[in-house]
C-alpha cells in the first residue's frame, strides 16, 4: 500500500471519529466513545475501510506518548510527593489483591495457575489515559476521591513494567528467581531514568527556558516539547520499558518549569490528533461477530469486572481511611480495564501456540476491556452521587457514621481575584495596586524571563497565552472577579476578551493602546476599556497647566 492510500484510511477514521465524537458529546457521553466507534465500525474485521491495523497503531503510540506527557505536565513532585504512603500501601493492595482474586475466579473456570496470574495482571490495570482526563473534565482531579484514584492510577501505570515481566517470563517459563531478578533490574532502569531527568531538569532546563529566542518565537517551544516527548519516549523504549511511562516522567519533571501552562496549551492540538488515532485504533480490536456469538460470556464478564474490581477498590480504601461516599466513588471511578492491558494481553498469547491464554480467552478479555472502557465516561460521572447515595443508605441502616468532614477536599482554590494579562510596565502597575490592597491576582505572560522576574519577586505568574482555555483555567479564570488585560496587540486583546467570555463572567479591564481601537474591545465584550492616547493627553494637558 503507497503512503497517500493509507493517507486517505486515516483521514476516514478521523472523520469517523470526529462524526461520532460529536454525537457522543450531544448524548452527554465522552467523546472517546465517539473515537472507539470509529474503530470498530471502520476497522478490519467490521467495514474494513482501515485494513492496516499495524501501521495505525504504530502512529497511535506516539498519541499515547503525548497523552502521557500533558497528563505529567498536570503534576508538580509536590504533588506525587503528596500521595504519600497511604497511596502506595493502597495500590500495592489493589494490584496484588486484583491478581490474587481473579486467579482463583479463572482456576475455577479451568484456567491454569500462570494463565490465571496473567489475567489478573490484565484485569488489576485501569486506564490513567482514560479516567484522568475525565475526572479532570470533571474538575474532581483534586478531589478526594479523585486523589486516591490518580495515586492508585500512577502506581498501576509503574507496575506496568514488572507486570510485562512477569507475564513474559510465564510465558517463557522463567523461573521465579529470573523474574524478580529482571523486575529488580527494570525498577534500577527506571530509577536512573528519573534521575536523568532530574540533573537535565536542574541544570539545563534552565538555560533553555531563559534563552530569548525561545521568548520571541512561539513555534520553539512547540517544537522543544514535542522533542521531549517524542524523545523521551523513544529512550524509555529503547531502554526497555514503557515508552508512555518515559513519556509521563518528562512531562513530571517539565511541569515543574516556568513554561509548563505554554507548553500544555501548545502541545493540546497535536496531542488531540494522535490520541483520537490511537483510542480508534483500540476500537479496531473488537470484533462484532465473535462479540454476537458470545454476548452471554461477555457480560457475565463484564459485570464481573465492573462490579468486583470497585469492590475491592472500596474496600481498600475503606481500611486506608477514606469515607464510605469517596471510597466507593474512587472504585466506580476504576471500573474498567486499562489500555496497557493491551500489551499484557499480547504478550500473554504469544503466537498463539506457545502463550498462557488461549486465542479465544484473548478475543474475551479485548471486548470486555473496549466496552468497559465505553462505560468509563458514565461511570465517572455517576460515582460521586452513586457514593453519596450508598452513605446515606448506610447512614440510615446506622451502619455509617456521619462525615466529620476529615474526608472533604482541601481547596487549594482561589475566588474572587484578578487575573493580569501582560506584565509590562502596564501590568506590573495594575499588580502593585492591588498589592497595596492585599488583594488577590494572578498574573500570565508569554515571555519566559519576565515571569521568572515575577516569580522571583514572589507573585503567582504563569507562562501562556490567555486566548488558550488551559491556560486561563490554570489561573482559575472561572472564579474570578476581574480580568486586566494590558497587552498592546488590540487582536490578541480581542481574541482573549472573546475566550475569556466563553470561560466566564469576570469583569473585563482592558487596555487600548490607540483611541481608534477602543470602539472594537467594547464591541468584542470588555466591559471597561481604558483609552491609552486620552490618558496621555490629559496628563500632558495637567503637566502643560503646571508648567504655566
Amino acid at each position: 500500500m503507497d503512503f497517500w492510500t493509507f493517507l486517505l484510511q486515516v483521514l476516514v477514521l478521523l472523520a469517523a471519529a470526529m462524526v461520532l465524537g460529536a454525537i457522543m458529546e450531544r448524548l452527554r457521553q465522552s467523546a472517546m466513545v465517539g473515537y472507539l466507534l470509529a474503530g470498530a465500525i471502520f476497522g478490519p474485521d467490521a467495514v474494513n475501510v482501515v485494513p492496516e491495523y499495524d501501521r495505525v497503531s504504530e502512529i497511535a503510540q506516539l498519541g499515547v506518548a503525548l497523552l502521557m506527557f500533558s497528563i505529567g505536565l498536570e503534576f508538580s513532585l509536590d504533588k506525587l510527593r503528596r500521595l504519600g504512603t497511604q497511596t502506595l500501601i493502597a495500590g500495592t493492595l489493589q494490584i496484588v489483591g486484583t491478581i490474587a482474586l481473579t486467579c482463583v475466579i479463572a482456576m475455577a473456570l479451568g484456567q491454569t495457575f500462570r494463565a490465571g496470574i496473567a489475567i489478573g495482571a490484565i484485569v488489576a490495570m485501569s486506564s490513567t489515559a482514560v479516567v484522568l482526563p475525565m475526572l479532570a473534565a470533571r474538575g474532581q482531579v483534586d478531589s478526594v476521591h479523585g486523589r486516591f484514584a490518580l495515586g492508585i492510577l500512577l502506581l498501576q501505570d509503574l507496575a506496568v513494567v514488572p507486570a510485562l515481566l512477569v507475564v513474559a517470563s510465564l510465558v517463557a517459563g522463567g523461573s521465579m528467581g529470573g523474574v524478580v531478578f529482571e523486575t529488580g533490574k527494570s525498577f534500577l532502569i527506571v530509577g536512573g531514568y528519573v534521575v536523568a531527568f532530574a540533573l537535565f531538569n536542574r541544570f539545563v532546563l534552565p538555560y533553555i527556558v531563559a534563552f530569548g529566542a525561545a521568548a520571541r518565537n512561539r513555534e520553539l517551544p512547540i517544537l522543544f516539547a514535542v522533542v521531549v516527548a517524542a524523545g523521551s519516549a523513544y529512550l524509555a523504549n529503547s531502554l526497555g520499558f514503557s515508552a508512555a511511562l518515559g513519556a509521563f516522567i518528562a512531562g513530571i519533571f517539565l511541569g515543574e518549569s516556568v513554561i509548563a501552562t505554554q507548553v500544555r496549551g501548545d502541545v493540546s492540538p497535536l496531542k488531540t490528533v494522535f490520541a483520537v488515532l490511537f483510542f480508534a485504533s483500540i476500537g479496531m480490536y473488537l470484533d462484532p461477530v465473535k462479540l454476537a456469538e458470545n454476548w452471554d460470556v461477555v457480560l457475565v464478564t463484564l459485570l464481573t469486572v465492573v462490579l468486583l474490581k470497585p469492590l475491592l477498590i472500596y474496600v481498600i480504601a475503606k481500611l486506608v481511611g477514606l469515607s464510605h461516599r469517596y471510597a466507593i466513588a474512587a472504585g466506580v471511578c476504576m471500573g474498567q480495564i486499562g489500555v496497557f492491558s493491551f500489551v499484557l494481553a499480547q504478550v500473554a498469547l504469544a503466537d498463539g501456540e506457545n502463550g498462557i491464554i488461549s486465542e479465544t480467552t484473548f478475543d474475551l478479555l479485548i471486548n470486555v476491556t473496549i466496552i468497559s472502557l465505553f462505560l468509563t465516561p458514565t461511570l465517572t460521572r455517576i460515582a460521586l452521587p452513586f457514593g453519596g447515595y450508598v452513605e446515606r443508605q448506610l447512614r440510615r441502616l446506622g451502619w455509617a457514621d456521619e462525615d466529620t468532614g476529615n474526608n472533604r477536599p482541601s481547596s487549594t482554590a482561589i475566588t474572587d481575584h484578578v487575573i493580569i494579562i501582560g506584565f509590562g510596565p502596564a501590568g506590573r502597575a495594575v499588580a502593585d495596586a492591588l498589592r497595596e490592597h492585599d488583594h488577590p491576582f494572578i498574573v500570565i505572560d508569554l515571555n519566559p524571563r519576565t515571569v521568572l522576574k515575577a516569580r522571583a519577586a514572589g507573585l503567582p505568574a504563569y507562562v501562556g497565552d490567555a486566548a488558550t482555555s488551559d491556560v486561563l483555567r490554570l489561573a482559575q479564570v472561572q472564579s474570578a472577579k476581574a480580568v486586566v488585560i494590558t497587552v498592546p496587540d488590540h487582536l490578541a486583546a480581542i481574541a482573549t476578551i472573546h475566550r475569556i467570555r466563553g470561560e466566564c463572567k469576570a469583569k473585563l479591564i482592558v487596555r487600548a493602546r490607540y483611541q481608534r481601537y477602543a470602539g472594537a474591545l467594547q464591541r468584542a465584550g470588555a466591559h471597561v476599556v481604558v483609552n491609552e492616547e486620552a490618558h496621555v493627553g490629559e496628563s500632558l494637558g495637567i503637566a502643560v497647566n503646571e508648567a504655566l
